[in-house]
């Protein structure tokens, strides 16, 4: 299975009862296919709040999310948890619907060791024959899996990327160097792609694709076709953006940055909070000058 090279991981249209939006939801999706270019959406990932959604939103959101893109791009759903149990039931679920693959977060709070992490992701593979997508985020988490741990999992057939949202590069290239060519590796943290690319890295699952998705495409289509000096140059007038969208907690800020493109997704829900001011107005001045 191949997902693609661009990826967004969406946001959560709510409306003013912080209740899922599924007007702009299906506006949010034909935006980010259509205008921004994404070979495939990630939906109810950290970006899309699933830890404030219930199982029952997370799986109308599947739904729906197939329907509003049919067919014209992939829909990898957030089934990930730190309860194996419930991440199989929630990938069955969403297998039931339809969707292409699933996103699996490394189990967060009760810190399992690699053994336990190995053990966590191969059965809930076991458990489906949708395409699986792991999810490394150690500073999220409290836990990384290991290079050993994720060319162990990428033996399993139906473990087929993994989405690498740190900055140790030598944990990268382990991975790169000693699994298959069809095993992908994508950045997990928009500034980091072009490095990670560099390096042998296949896409990325962004945030700023929200907004600057073609631009984001254009980098990763220089960089495949040798044009280093190109994709350099995008990364560079992209990083403003990368770095801004994360001045607060996200997703606050591509929410608010949403907004000012006349995409009415809605505020967040507690625990995350509104962004100030002052990191609106630098938002501001970056979508201006874009």
């Amino acid at each position: 299975m191949d997902f693609g090279r661009m990826m967004t991981a969406m946001v959560t249209p709510f409306d003013h009862n912080q209740k899922i939006d599924w007007e702009q939801t299906e506006k949010l999706v034909d935006y980010l296919i259509e205008e921004q270019k994404n070979d495939c959406l990630v939906v109810c990932g950290t970006t899309g709040e699933s830890p404030t959604l219930s199982d029952e939103e997370m799986v109308e959101l599947f739904q729906k999310t197939i329907q509003f893109a049919n067919g014209r791009c992939k829909i990898i759903a957030g089934t990930g948890s730190n309860n194996t149990q419930h991440a199989i039931d929630m990938t069955l679920k969403g297998e039931k619907i339809g969707v292409d693959g699933v996103l699996l977060v490394t189990p967060y709070y009760n810190r399992p060791n690699q053994q336990g992490l190995y053990n966590h992701f191969k059965t809930i593979a076991q458990s489906t024959s949708l395409p699986i997508m792991l999810y490394n985020i150690p500073k999220r988490a409290g836990v990384s899996i290991e290079a050993q741990a994720i060319i162990k999992l990428a033996q399993v057939p139906n473990i087929v990327a993994t989405k690498e949202a740190h900055n140790d590069f030598d944990l990268i290239s382990q991975i790169i160097t000693h699994t298959d060519h069809d095993f992908k590796v994508y950045s997990g943290d928009d500034s980091l792609t072009l490095p990670m690319l560099s390096i042998g890295a296949y896409g990325v699952v962004s945030v700023a694709g929200h907004i600057i998705g073609k631009e984001i495409n254009a980098m990763l289509t220089a960089f495949e076709n040798g044009e280093t000096e190109k994709a350099r140059e995008i990364h560079q007038r992209c990083h403003s953006i990368f770095t801004g969208l994360f001045l607060c907690p996200s997703p606050s800020l591509v929410k608010y940055a949403l907004g000012l493109l006349g995409l009415n997704v809605g505020g967040v829900r507690l625990p995350m909070i509104e962004a100030t001011d002052e990191n609106k107005d630098i938002i501001r001045d970056l979508i201006d000058k874009i």
